[in-house]
């Protein structure tokens, strides 16, 4: 095999990894890189026979769109349907590509590749790792993954009955520098959330993203706990019901103590494609809560937002009972180095504002050192390789085999 990092080898996000064996090329994700700064790769000018995406964050899918039309994309089903809601919330048209769904553990070949994915814990659902095998070589590649989620099970697998005989580890770096000592799990999460709502006089936002699935769960549990509302936006909603197609157990729009808010602009969205969304638009306004309800009782509810929610939580600012702002996402976000992160800058002046109790609460998607070297070692790889991490160079104090790459190199396993 022969393997050429397009990106990530010195980055977080952007990944971009093609891996060629006889007249096969594969590339495993396409990411859009995070930093503005970052010089982009021309995936249209690539010849690759397919795409193995790992999941539905837009730094490891987001440069699909510049990929040949009908090039084939293996894919989770569930994040295959989330990255078509992302679109059609957009406005933009979905992907034309030639999509294929993964299934958790079961192999399929490409060309001279077999390849298996492996399912994972992570911020996004429908995650994999991957294991490629060729030429009598086994690369693993780990995708994002973490432990401390509520899927940490998964990753405990992977070191209980870890696979053998890996010749190259691809292993993710993010939090080489970081630690979740503030919030170590979502448990910690969702104990932060209740103690801020159960006692409140006001509302109270979570501020996270729609497919952080594990986050909606603590925000619920933390809600039912405090006799409080969980309100949701419309593509929130929407994206729950792309994940009951697999579960029951997730918290949905018809849930007793859930209520669905519905923004004209994203109403608009459903009216334009009823083809796309079905009954889903009927369905959604049998749980719909107003403005009118939301002002006239704020301390009911937990309203699940974004950055761009700042119009809405400018609305309940009051000096005589601040207005909850949980902040649930990577602090870097806030740091004013993130200009396309819309909305960024108002919910960082939240911090100092007399009307707003800012409340931070978060833990990584990704795996802290400690368990990226339980699995390093439970792997045991002849060569492990740093990828979507920035200290690609620390990798060899912390892990045996390492061989650190630079973007561009190619390198023969």
């Amino acid at each position: 095999m022969e393997i050429l990092v397009h990106k990530g080898n010195h980055e977080i996000g952007g990944t971009c990894i093609q891996v060629t064996s006889g007249l096969t090329t594969i590339l495993l994700d396409v990411g859009l890189p995070l930093s503005a700064e970052s010089v982009h790769v021309d995936v249209s000018r690539l010849k690759v026979d397919a795409v193995l995406v790992s999941h539905p964050h837009r730094d490891h899918f987001g440069l699909m769109a510049s990929l040949p039309p009908g090039t084939p994309v293996y894919i989770g089903k569930l994040a295959r349907s989330l990255i078509d809601a992302t679109q059609v919330f957009l406005g933009k048209d979905r992907y034309a590509l030639d999509f294929h769904d993964l299934k958790a553990w079961q192999p399929f070949t490409i060309g001279g590749f077999t390849i298996t994915p492996h399912l994972v814990d992570h911020s996004a659902v429908d995650a994999y790792a991957f294991l490629i095998e060729a030429e009598g070589k086994r690369l693993f590649y780990s995708g994002d993954l973490r432990s401390h989620g509520r899927k940490g099970k998964l990753f405990e697998n992977l070191v209980q009955r870890p696979i053998r005989d890996i010749d190259l580890l691809f292993l993710e770096g993010t939090m080489l520098h970081r630690n979740n000592n503030l919030f170590p799990d979502e448990t910690a999460i969702e104990n932060t959330i209740f103690q801020t709502i159960q006692q409140q006089k006001n509302i109270s936002f979570l501020l996270s993203s729609s497919q952080n699935i594990d986050r909606i769960v603590s925000a619920h549990r933390a809600c039912k706990k405090a006799s409080k509302l969980l309100i949701i936006d419309i593509y929130t909603a929407w994206v729950l019901e792309q994940l009951r197609q697999i579960t029951e157990n997730t918290p949905a729009m018809d849930w007793p103590e859930i209520r669905v808010f519905a923004s004209h602009s994203q109403d608009e969205k459903l009216k334009a494609k009823p083809d796309y969304f079905s009954d889903f638009r009927k369905r959604l306004y049998r749980h719909r809560v107003k403005r009118e309800e939301l002002h006239a009782t704020p301390e009911a509810f937990l309203y699940f937002g974004k950055m761009s929610s700042f119009h809405l939580i400018d609305k309940f600012k009051s000096a005589a009972a601040p207005v909850n702002v949980i902040y649930s996402q990577w602090l870097g976000y806030l740091d004013g180095s993130h200009p396309n992160c819309f909305g960024s800058d108002r919910i960082s002046a939240y911090r100092t504002d007399p009307e707003v109790n800012f409340v931070y609460a978060h833990t990584s998607g990704h795996a802290p050192v400690a368990d990226l070297q339980r699995l390093a070692t439970a792997l045991n790889p002849r060569k492990l390789v740093p990828i979507h991490t920035v200290h690609g160079e620390d990798f060899s104090q912390l892990f045996a085999n390492v061989v650190t790459l630079n973007d561009g190199e190619r390198w023969s396993l």
